[in-house]
């Protein structure tokens, strides 16, 4: 009998993956199917594809850099949209009030917002599964302490916990991508906490006691790896969340700083040219941001009635 993995008689040297292989594939198509159910999941995971693939790639897709000063004209301030200036360069989406392409400012701005919401996003997730996943395997007044944090933070807004950190230590990246992180965590912690409450009770979280292995090793290779799934829609759906917190931030002027301009910060620009009737200077950089944000609660929603066992067919 022929293994898996070797070459099928009579069939033109055919090969067939061996079990390990078969069983990755037949998992990686389940995925998909049950993920291609729905039509609009698939069209939003295909545009927030391309545009991760923009944010990551901006400046090799963008038509300028719009942040180099050699090729900014102020000259060409508050161009319309399908204008070309004097060289003949084409501006799609039209110039904003310092002469920079708007199509090129729109894609640097993906690539802050983005990259500032995932890392807000991922750290955030490491310290809520962290103290989650711990305060519902031991329990007591630990898990006592953390839950009650947990819930007074929640019951305070996001934003207005956000704009009181940055009202305190100021304006910048790394300071907002911190405030971001203290107001995520707690989603997290909460997601973990009951998750790992089901599983610690669980034939294998108590065979795993019985041969005395650490703590540690129980909570981040037996418990961890089967809580994931709930983790993985709440950080999908909290990033599109941190994105559009950034963006409020910037709007006000309390995000980040001009060198960083994200998509918040170039509608909060564009804001004061709304009255003048140069529209594109805000609403481009607007309809970029919420383009990304139903995007990503679209695959969000998809992956949370995939993993939810009551829609299981």
């Amino acid at each position: 009998m022929a293994q898996g993995g070797t070459a099928q008689g009579g069939t033109g040297g055919q090969i067939t993956p061996g079990p390990a292989q078969a069983g990755s594939l037949s998992g990686w198509r389940k995925l998909w199917s049950d993920y291609s159910q729905s039509p609009l999941a698939v069209a939003a995971l295909f545009v927030f594809a391309t545009i991760l693939f923009i944010a990551i790639f901006a400046p090799f897709v963008s038509p300028t850099d719009p942040y180099d000063l050699a090729t900014v004209d102020i000259m060409n301030s508050r161009l319309p949209p399908g204008s070309e200036d004097f060289a003949g360069n084409l501006y799609i989406l039209g110039t904003d009030g310092a002469g920079r392409d708007m199509l090129s400012s729109i894609f640097y701005g993906l690539r802050v917002s983005l990259g500032v919401g995932a890392l807000s996003g991922f750290i955030a997730l490491i310290v809520g599964a962290i103290l989650g996943l711990s305060a519902a395997y031991y329990g007591g007044r630990y898990e006592t302490f953390v839950m009650r944090i947990v819930d007074i933070q929640l019951s305070f807004p996001s934003i207005l916990m956000a704009l009181v950190i940055l009202a305190i230590f100021g304006k910048g990246v790394e300071k907002t991508i911190i405030a971001l992180i203290l107001v995520q965590w707690a989603y997290y912690a909460r997601a973990a906490r009951a998750s790992a409450l089901v599983e610690k009770n669980k034939e294998y979280v108590e065979a795993a006691k019985c041969l005395a292995l650490g703590d540690r090793r129980i909570i981040l290779h037996h418990i961890t790896p089967n809580c994931m799934a709930p983790l993985i829609v709440v950080g999908t759906l909290q990033t599109a969340h941190a994105i559009s917190l950034e963006a409020t931030l910037s709007f006000l002027g309390l995000g980040l700083p001009i060198t960083e301009p994200s998509l918040g910060l170039l509608i909060g620009n564009g804001f004061e040219y709304m009255y003048t009737g140069d529209y594109w200077i805000s609403i481009f950089p607007g309809i970029a941001l919420l383009i990304t944000i139903v995007s990503i609660n679209l695959v969000g929603d998809q992956l949370r009635d995939m993993f939810n066992p009551r829609l299981q067919r």
